[in-house]
């Protein structure tokens, strides 16, 4: 990639900012199993930057079964032991149990809909929301969308879905093109 192309201010310059923004950021998501990732990523980033979160990732791959929703479901207290104790991930018990229960929740959800993706994109109608933000700054934290989803979510058992947490899963799922518009994501990510 070019130097002098033009990103969202909020990648830094950091090689892993960048390979996220370039690669997946925005990007309308529609796998099931790449869904459920992103939501057990955005709990554990609750608090933390991104990029802690982006650092550990293939660690937090491997510690959960590739993100296999039917396998962590079934996480019992000897794996939870396993990862308290596993220095490559986040480490902290209300965000591991919440992984757990989140599982449940989410298969529920793929039995009811058929699948995850169903249910989650009818939060901005099955289509990606485009905003014509022009720096960082204007971005909001939250919208009637994900308090929306919030609310529901949390009304089907899932934990850490705040309506912020659900916001930054809605923009790395491209449910909203939260690039801003003098990026060279903005309209790619619009396919």
């Amino acid at each position: 990639m070019n130097p002098q192309t033009i990103r969202c201010d909020w990648t830094n310059n950091n090689p892993y900012n960048i390979e996220y923004h370039d690669k997946e950021w925005g990007l309308p998501l529609h796998n099931d199993q790449k869904l459920f990732e992103f939501l057990i990523l955005d709990a554990f980033q609750a608090g933390l930057s991104w990029l802690t979160i982006l650092k550990k990732r293939e660690n937090f791959r491997k510690a959960f079964d590739n993100f296999d929703a039917k396998k962590i479901a079934l996480y019992d207290d000897k794996k939870i032991n396993e990862l308290l104790n596993n220095a490559g991930i986040i480490r902290n018990k209300l965000k591991i149990h919440a992984s757990v229960t989140n599982a449940k929740s989410f298969l529920e959800i793929q039995k009811e809909f058929g699948s995850f993706d169903k249910y989650i994109w009818q939060f901005t109608k099955h289509k990606t929301i485009v905003n014509k933000w022009k720096n960082w700054k204007e971005i909001p934290a939250s919208t009637k969308e994900s308090d929306a989803m919030s609310k529901d979510l949390k009304k089907r058992g899932f934990k850490f879905v705040g309506s912020t947490i659900c916001y930054a899963f809605m923009q790395a799922a491209g449910m909203v093109n939260d690039h801003t518009v003098d990026c060279f994501r903005y309209k790619e990510v619009m396919i």
